[in-house]
């Protein structure tokens, strides 16, 4: 069965700027649109009015103004819809594991306070097995961004994030732009003897130990993508910071996400929080192991 790329819409300004930026991944990517609105009747055990009938013909609103939209702008492309009888959570996380690539909405805030993801966003992007793309109602690719670099964050080995570095590689050439490798890097809490340090200052210093950890992370992606334009960059600081400074160009923006649990349950990382919260171009969050 051919994957879609997969919009999730909740009639918001912002889900119909996902299902925007969808259409125009699936036209990339020779592939059909699926769009689709979680909705669950669920009666209350409270004495309030529920109007059922109403409640539905609302979600299929949400719909069909989405696929107008969407028809308008790119009547070529294969579009489908679904209403999810489900929550919302469960209904994307499951759509991410299924679909090529999964777009939601991001709620804007400002440049200095940064951007909402919402309770329901947060909870997909730490869970889903597929990449999910967080979309704000101002990520238009116009100019300058209509021909602005994919960036994305490495760290770690080469094996560490491949699959980051492979969705990157892809959106890069599918765009025909160039890729910014980005590594940030920082001095250890105490700088103790150990054997990557020997290494490092044998090799004079910590910088070049990282950029030739970057240049070996890259180098089997280069050979599959010969025709992509890879530009390095290894920077002193947090990833975060460093990353994001590095959107403000960017036409899109590709992290990793190492699944990680806690009391309060998954978590996508310090790095990936602040870009998706601050970054100024939409986000693909790739699962990692």
């Amino acid at each position: 069965m051919t994957r879609a790329v997969v919009a999730g819409v909740d009639g918001s300004p912002e889900s119909l700027a996902a299902a925007d930026w969808a259409a125009r991944e699936a036209t990339l990517r020779g592939l059909p649109l699926r769009i689709v609105h979680a909705w669950l009747w669920q009666p209350l055990d409270v004495p309030l009015v529920q109007d059922r009938d109403g409640e539905g013909q609302v979600a299929r609103a949400v719909l069909r103004a989405a696929e107008e939209q969407v028809n308008s702008r790119y009547p070529q492309l294969a579009v489908t819809t679904e209403i999810l009888p489900e929550t919302p959570v469960a209904a994307l996380t499951a759509e991410a594991e299924r679909a090529a690539v999964l777009c939601l909405g991001t709620r804007g805030h400002g440049a200095l306070l940064g951007f909402l993801l919402g309770s329901y966003g947060q909870q997909v992007l730490a869970s889903a097995k597929g990449p999910v793309v967080s979309v704000r109602a101002d990520d238009e690719e116009g100019a300058p961004r209509q021909n602005g670099e994919v960036v994305v964050g490495q760290q770690g080995s080469a094996e560490d994030n491949a699959d980051v570095l492979g969705f990157a590689f892809e959106a890069a050439a599918l765009r025909g732009v160039p890729l910014r490798a980005v590594r940030a890097w920082s001095l250890p809490p105490v700088y103790t003897w150990s054997a990557s340090l020997a290494l490092a200052d044998a090799a004079g210093g910590l910088e070049p130990f990282e950029r030739e950890a970057l240049r070996a992370a890259l180098a089997p992606w280069r050979e599959r993508y010969p025709d992509v334009k890879v530009l390095e960059d290894v920077q002193l600081g947090s990833a975060g910071q460093v990353l994001i400074e590095a959107s403000a160009q960017a036409r899109l923006m590709v992290v990793g996400r190492r699944a990680r649990r806690s009391p309060i349950g998954p978590r996508i990382g310090s790095a990936a929080h602040a870009v998706l919260h601050h970054a100024r171009c939409p986000v693909a969050v790739v699962p990692h192991p």
